[in-house]
């Protein structure tokens, strides 16, 4: 096969394509490895990022080409059911169907790479014993959707498998038949115009496996994706009207993965904090007073908190509503904006 083995290095296996390399990595993977892993064992590590080429994640159809130096770093053996772990929850109401809870910043929802313990579903184990739904697999006992680690805000978590299917429906229609509801406060560099205004613009993967970006409708991995937002708050406003930082309201018609994060930095208006797609915004910072400059330079997630959740109970089919406060750290941050 067009491949030499150039051994293991410390985090992984390391393979040189030579002059005869060509076509898909997947493929031309599973003929230099020659059985030691299946195409779909491959396919699997690639999408995962633990295959780089040249020192860069890709696709499994990306072209091999030769000299090409293709790192392949194999997971860790992980126990396949998460354990309960004694981590407190902030509950905000509980019964036999449901919890309903404030998950802070820093808490991953569901263990996965790099996350294996520590996260919201390990607390949940400890908490609800055997009562969470098993619908969402092993891994995700109960959760019917998520929000990303960095993000504070209201969850709501299934302990029935009836609760577990009513919620989901309630989700994957985004409120247009049901009472599902959803709002989030973030901190946006900038002033948005208009004020009050939707983005409606298709999300699918980035360049890497974490991040997203706007896609076109129609490809292949185009997910449609709608943001409405409203502006609450201006922080030092400037003759022209424009301002450097403003608060809004954004409520989500679709639930895509980093829809907000992604659709404000689309218009122009990154999150405050957020190191994926707000990194060119960082001198901004220096256009702020000081003790603004301090707050603001020190804040270390993104600027965003779900602070409204409103959905049917399963059971009952009564209006669930649940409206939680600004977390210290944003309420911090938003007083030192407006000073």
């Amino acid at each position: 096969m067009s491949a030499s083995f150039n051994g293991d290095d410390a985090n992984g296996k390391v393979l040189l394509a030579d002059e005869m390399a060509a076509g898909r990595l997947d493929a031309w993977l599973a003929g230099a490895l020659e059985g030691e892993l299946s195409r779909s064992r491959i396919k699997a590590l690639i999408e995962g990022g633990d295959v780089l080429l040249n020192g860069k994640a890709v696709d499994a159809k990306h072209k091999i080409q030769p000299g090409d130096r293709i790192k392949i770093v194999m997971p860790e053996p992980e126990d396949a059911e998460p354990q309960g772990e004694d981590i407190p929850l902030d509950v905000l109401f509980e019964d036999e169907d449901l919890i309903v809870l404030m998950k802070p910043a820093g808490l991953v929802v569901h263990p996965g790479a790099g996350n294996w313990t520590g996260t919201l579903v390990n607390a949940l184990i400890h908490h609800c014993g055997d009562s969470l739904s098993g619908i969402g697999g092993v891994r995700r006992p109960g959760i019917v959707h998520r929000l990303d680690k960095e993000t504070s805000g209201v969850m709501v978590v299934a302990k029935s498998d009836l609760a577990h299917r009513s919620l989901s429906a309630q989700f994957a229609d985004h409120g247009k038949t049901t009472a599902l509801r959803r709002a989030y406060h973030a901190v946006i560099w900038g002033l948005p115009r208009p004020a009050k205004g939707t983005i409606d613009a298709a999300l699918g993967r980035s360049n890497d496996r974490v991040r997203r970006a706007v896609k076109k409708e129609g490809s292949s991995d185009a997910r449609h994706a709608v943001t409405h937002y409203e502006v609450v708050e201006r922080y030092h406003e400037n003759p022209d009207a424009t301002a450097l930082a403003s608060s809004v309201h954004c409520n989500l018609e679709t639930g895509r993965t980093h829809q907000i994060r992604v659709h404000m930095s689309h218009i122009g208006h990154p999150l405050i904090g957020d190191p994926d797609y707000g990194a060119a915004f960082r001198t901004k910072v220096n256009r702020l007073p000081e003790e603004a400059r301090k707050v603001v330079s020190h804040f270390s997630r993104q600027a965003l908190h779900a602070y409204l959740l409103q959905f049917e109970h399963p059971s009952s089919n009564e209006i669930m509503r649940f409206e939680v406060e600004l977390p210290d750290d944003m309420s911090v941050l938003i007083k030192a904006l407006r000073a």
